[in-house]
């Protein structure tokens, strides 16, 4: 059972909106611009672990 995979179809499955913050508020990514889209693709995870790793090197 551990190694079973679930599969979906498309009629199960449920939409997500992602919302992020842009100039100080809220906004979904859906209602941007194709431009304002694509830096959103383009931009990387902050993570803590490995900013403070490269500190101590």
């Amino acid at each position: 059972m551990e190694n079973e995979k679930l599969e979906l179809k498309n009629e199960e499955r449920t939409i997500c909106e992602v919302w992020t913050r842009v100039m100080g508020y809220y906004r979904p990514v859906s209602a941007f611009n194709k431009g304002k889209q694509s830096e959103y693709s383009d931009r990387t995870c902050f993570c803590e672990n490995s900013a403070c790793e490269n500190i101590k090197k």
